[in-house]
């Protein structure tokens, strides 16, 4: 039996894209972003980086991000996702196994700008698979497990990079780039061997059709002209505030956090490591979890329900209370770490059809992008005028109370 011929497995192929976007997710987000904030303490303390600069360089890699969410819409509509998830995915691989070997800020700072524009392409190019391949009552549960993928990337790097650094030492930080840019690059042609555009080229339906059968969808217009109607539907830009908000907040806490515990509380970082491991254990639960529930109870009901528990977690952070809060905080934003995306990504499948969901995904992305470069330099200057990050962890909280706001105000989608 060929295992890379589609028609040869005996399940929905439609889980074969829920593995293998699991899997891309991992390494254009999880590696290629969330395994930065447990590298950053001995990055920094190697090159010396101010709070400033770390902020900068967080920014970066979110502007490299931005930047490629407004070309992949159309790109994906061209060239279709499978190439571009395998070519994102070099990037991602390749720029990262390069910044292992940067001497100072502006390096490490251009080089993971270009592993955030990958990321980007990469990400939007998986996510935007969810809306041709699975049906609305299905696009939550599929959207929750491929996310899950940063859950697995930061369980490796809570218990890796501290291992590394402690076998090596300082340089271990260097070693950590290295190995993870080289699995990146192992995912990229796997991606390629496995991932399929659309269900109808391989002769099926999405998975929660009736029955499965062949049929083609022949393009129309608005798979030809890409930029004629989706820019012009107001709800896009009501959910993209919404999504500006969850950037703007969760980039602070999962950039800084590892440092604040370091820094500022004196742990150690085999200690911070484990309790990143927390975050990424619990967070493997987020994306089904609320994901299905906003199939159940609506994607507004889903969204309020885990800004709430974000703005409590930000708050505990925040306050400096006894440590059991602190664990409760980590508690709280692990279960919950990546369920905006996952709802996100089935909402925009509710309100566009299948074929316009991918542009329209990466244009409430651009919009959340916008939030993500503004958090980590802000989060950061904070931090350098008041000696701690206290403040910003105060205002991720009252940001998520904004946009628990905006999702109150959410219309239902029409059928």
């Amino acid at each position: 039996m060929n295992i890379f011929n589609p028609n040869s497995f005996p399940i929905h192929y439609g889980w074969i894209i829920i593995f293998t976007g699991t899997l891309s997710h991992m390494a254009c987000l999880g590696f290629g972003r969330f395994a930065f904030g447990m590298i950053l303490p001995s990055m920094s303390s190697s090159l010396n980086l101010t709070y400033s600069q770390m902020g900068l360089i967080g920014t970066g890699n979110f502007f490299g991000y931005l930047l490629s969410v407004l070309l992949s819409g159309p790109w994906i509509v061209r060239f279709g996702s499978r190439r571009l998830v395998t070519l994102g995915l070099l990037l991602v691989g390749i720029s990262m196994i390069m910044v292992s070997q940067g001497r100072n800020f502006m390096q490490v700072l251009v080089l993971y700008a270009l592993t955030g524009f990958g990321s980007g392409v990469a990400n939007i190019s998986t996510m935007g698979l969810v809306s041709s391949w699975f049906t609305s009552k299905k696009r939550g549960m599929a959207a929750g497990f491929i996310v899950t993928g940063s859950g697995f990337a930061i369980i490796f790097t809570g218990k890796f990079i501290p291992f590394l650094n402690a076998l090596i030492g300082q340089e271990g930080w260097r070693i950590g780039w290295l190995l993870l840019g080289s699995l990146v690059t192992m995912v990229a042609f796997l991606s390629f061997l496995l991932m399929r555009n659309r269900p109808e080229d391989i002769g099926i339906k999405p998975l929660g059709a009736a029955i499965t059968q062949h049929f083609a969808r022949s393009p129309g217009p608005d798979t030809l002209h890409p930029g004629t109607v989706i820019y012009r539907k107001g709800i896009l830009y009501h959910l993209g505030a919404i999504y500006f908000f969850f950037g703007l907040t969760y980039v602070i806490y999962i950039t800084f956090i590892v440092t604040s515990l370091v820094r500022e509380r004196g742990f150690p970082e085999t200690i911070a490591g484990d309790f990143w491991m927390l975050v990424g254990f619990l967070s493997l639960f987020s994306g089904p979890l609320f994901g299905s529930l906003s199939d159940k109870l609506g994607r507004k009901a889903g969204l309020i329900i885990v800004f709430i528990l974000q703005m409590v977690s930000y708050l505990l952070v925040a306050s400096k209370l006894p440590g059991i809060f602190l664990y409760l905080s980590i508690i709280l934003f692990g279960i919950c770490a990546w369920s905006i995306p996952s709802i996100m990504v089935a909402a925009v499948g509710d309100y566009i059809v299948p074929l316009r969901a991918a542009e329209a995904f990466g244009f409430i992305t651009f919009i959340f992008g916008l939030g993500q470069i503004t958090g980590p330099s802000v989060a950061g200057w904070l931090a350098e005028a008041s000696g701690g990050f206290s403040t910003s962890f105060y205002m991720s909280g009252a940001f998520a109370g904004i946009a628990i706001l905006l999702t109150t105000t959410l219309r239902k989608p029409r059928p």
